[in-house]
């Protein structure tokens, strides 16, 4: 796959924390598309910007009340979206 933006990655993970809210469920669907740094740098600056929130130890939640909808999912990025479904 091709290099994703710092944009692509924040918004493939506000897309997968809809999908699985644990932490751990998200590192592990992502491994295959994200180095876990990649992952870490953007769920940090998904809570620092207020767009997902942790609910608990291992659990995130998108801040849909505070943010609004989430992002728009470009086309390049929904057949990744549509993999980790599986």
């Amino acid at each position: 796959m091709a290099s994703l933006s710092m944009n692509d990655k924040l918004i493939l993970l506000q897309y997968a924390i809809n999908k699985y809210d644990s932490e751990n469920v998200l590192k592990e669907k992502l491994k295959d598309v994200l180095a876990p740094k990649d992952i870490e740098r953007a769920i940090d600056t998904l809570i620092g910007t207020q767009k997902v929130r942790r609910i608990g130890a291992d659990m995130l939640q998108n801040n849909i009340s505070h943010t609004g909808e989430l992002p728009e999912l470009p086309d390049h990025l929904k057949p990744v979206i549509d993999g980790l479904m599986l």
